[in-house]
């Protein structure tokens, strides 16, 4: 499975997000999938790849050309995909990844999420955005996306596109059952 990370390029954020996304990193690295991710050095970005790296598993990283410019492209991509812009990165990201796992994260990791899911809604493709929400660090979202579906301002039940997981155990399953049934 090539499964597409979203996540924070920062460092100054809890550490314990950093322990559960290279326990992430490992798991994709050990049971044979790909990580697919924006390339960068920086944050969970790097602490992914590294775990998925040091666990024998594959990165394709989808790199900016500014970024790899500035000189923030990861040591541990195997194979780098470069873009001129953040939108074109996304749609090679979606293209080559078959789920996706957004950690905590800003703007970046938001705008993602919501390109993913929206263009799932209009039926371009139907891949999941699984949601891990690190210790609650995604409530808000959950409970503005609720309040969006109940205010009728959603078509159909955005559930079938973004699964939220509280735990590492429901990020698995929710992971292995797109396994089953890309």
């Amino acid at each position: 499975m090539r499964i597409c990370v979203f996540c924070s390029a920062n460092e100054t954020i809890d550490p314990s997000f950093f322990e559960l996304t290279r326990q992430l990193g490992r798991w994709i690295g050990e049971n044979g999938h790909t990580l697919v991710y924006g390339g960068c050095d920086l944050g969970l970005m790097e602490c992914v790849a590294q775990a998925v790296s040091e666990a024998d598993g594959q990165v394709t990283g989808v790199i900016p050309i500014r970024l790899e410019r500035g000189g923030h492209v990861s040591d541990y991509v195997h194979n780098r995909i470069l873009c001129e812009t953040l939108s074109e990165r996304k749609d090679l990201m979606l293209t080559y990844s078959d789920v996706a796992v957004a950690l905590p994260g800003g703007l970046g990791t938001l705008d993602e999420v919501f390109s993913m899911a929206a263009e799932g809604t209009l039926g371009y493709h139907g891949k999941r955005v699984v949601v891990y929400n690190m210790g609650g660090f995604w409530n808000g979202l959950r409970a503005l996306l609720d309040q969006l579906e109940e205010r009728g301002l959603m078509r159909g039940d955005y559930r079938r596109l973004i699964t939220f997981a509280d735990t590492w155990e429901e990020v698995v399953t929710a992971l292995e059952a797109t396994a089953a049934h890309p």
